[in-house]
């Protein structure tokens, strides 16, 4: 480890999908000497567990359940600011007559209370994005105005400058449908509220990816690309040991998993996750299932216990030949693994970067936010896969689906899909190496931190 060169308090929302990026930020902090610790609720402390990495908590109020128990966006946000900005100052404080007093807090964008906070202390702010840059250039914005809601869509397709011909599908949910989650939509376009008084704007993508898109927007949001922010053994390898982000809400069964792909071909099973957040009805379920069992494939599908008892009742029994189901398992290990030949995926933003940094061919089964345009860029931009379609009841036929499978795995356009998926993920090792994109733009960060130190 190198001399200390400032201290970075880093602090995530409270979800599975912001405290890994986040989390993973300030390991590759901690990797360049900086001392990096994170700061998060009660609730989820004792989930995290990285080497190097410092942990405090802090509150937000439901100290015993979280946003569960607080039931309403709205809410918990509110109490999330009021407590959250209390208990930081104290945790700023706690350090304040150490060899280590902060010096920058590392916010995560839907918390932009924790910028004031800095900025109280004296301190360098600096927020995180967990989106896709794209994303990041659609609310900007609307938020500055130069964009208005709703949109319509006789108005298709959406020209923005820096991003393809957006359709009306492949618009972000809030975009398309401002009154469907109001508390939502707010919470998105408050990430831009105080920006002006950030010192620094990291976003999680790298400049191959959507370099494009970022520079297009960068008067109103000058961000700064790091991505992709996942484990260092999946790319650069240059964190020791660094496998897993060091952070579970769940318990994950990679055992099981990993045991029961070692007995399967190469590039034969289909990986099935719709993350952390998405739940699927009865429904689509069963079209899923129906799918899975008639293309005939291996499959894995990890299928959350709340949504256990939306399985039809004949598909376990019929399918163990084929396939595996469990309720969790590690995400990165199962890609990584040779007998992996296609994720079906919600087309979350990490999980998008998951696939690409892994180079897995995808099929897309977007349900809300902003994964609709992740889709579209999966399918008609990198072109690492395709997007399954749903029909005019919103849900994705079990046709669709052995359709989008057989495109993916086999035939054609299959050999064009795993080619591109191949650069992609060289592009992302590339980015977060040594003298890569994202790794110039960290290195910068840092040696503006040791030298604000040193004066």
């Amino acid at each position: 480890m190198k001399e200390n060169t400032g201290h970075v308090v880093v602090v995530p929302y409270p979800g599975q999908g912001h405290i890994n990026p986040l989390l993973q930020f300030a390991k590759r902090l901690a990797s360049k000497g900086v001392k990096a610790t994170i700061a998060t609720t009660h609730y989820t402390v004792s989930s995290i567990c990285a080497p190097h990495v410092g942990v405090e908590p802090i509150s937000d109020g439901f100290d015993q359940g979280g946003f569960a128990e607080a039931k309403r966006e709205d809410l918990y946000i509110e109490s999330f600011k009021s407590n959250g900005s209390k208990t930081l100052s104290q945790v700023i404080k706690k350090y304040l007559d150490t060899s280590n007093p902060v010096s920058c807090i590392v916010y995560d964008s839907f918390l932009p209370w924790a910028l004031d906070v800095a900025k109280q202390h004296g301190l360098y702010g600096a927020s995180f994005f967990t989106n896709s840059a794209t994303i990041c250039n659609i609310f900007c914005r609307i938020h500055h105005g130069l964009l208005t809601l709703p949109v319509n869509i006789e108005d298709m397709p959406l020209l923005v400058p820096g991003l393809p011909p957006l359709n009306f599908h492949d618009l972000p949910t809030f975009v398309r449908f401002p009154q469907s989650n109001p508390a939502y939509l707010a919470m998105k376009l408050n990430q831009y509220s105080n920006l002006d008084k950030a010192d620094w704007i990291f976003d999680n993508t790298f400049e191959e990816l959507e370099g494009e898109e970022a520079r297009s927007v960068s008067q109103q949001w000058p961000g700064k690309l790091i991505g992709p922010m996942v484990p260092s053994a999946y790319l650069d390898g240059r964190i020791k040991g660094d496998k897993g982000y060091g952070s579970s809400l769940w318990k994950p069964l990679s055992g099981e998993c990993i045991e029961w792909l070692e007995t399967k071909p190469e590039k034969s099973v289909v990986y099935i996750s719709f993350g952390s957040m998405v739940s699927l009805t009865a429904e689509q379920m069963e079209e899923l299932a129906q799918g899975f069992k008639e293309s005939n494939l291996h499959f894995l599908w990890v299928v959350r216990a709340s949504q256990l008892d939306q399985l039809p009742k004949w598909f376990t029994d019929s399918t163990k030949e084929k396939g595996l189901i469990v309720s969790w398992c590690n995400q990165l290990e199962v890609l990584e693994h040779k007998a992996i030949g296609c994720f079906v995926t919600h087309c979350g933003w990490n999980s998008t970067l998951e696939g690409l940094s892994l180079g897995v061919p995808m099929v897309g089964v977007p349900q809300w936010a902003d994964q609709l345009t992740d889709a579209k860029y999966i399918e008609e931009i990198w072109e690492v896969g395709v997007r399954a379609k749903e029909d005019d009841k919103g849900i994705v036929r079990k046709e669709e689906i052995i359709k989008c499978l057989k495109q993916v795995m086999e035939g054609e356009r299959s050999q064009e899909i795993k080619k591109n998926a191949i650069k992609w993920k060289k592009s992302a090792k590339k980015a977060v190496s040594e003298g890569g994109s994202s790794d110039k733009n960290i290195d910068e960060f840092v040696n503006s931190l040791m030298s604000s130190k040193d004066n």
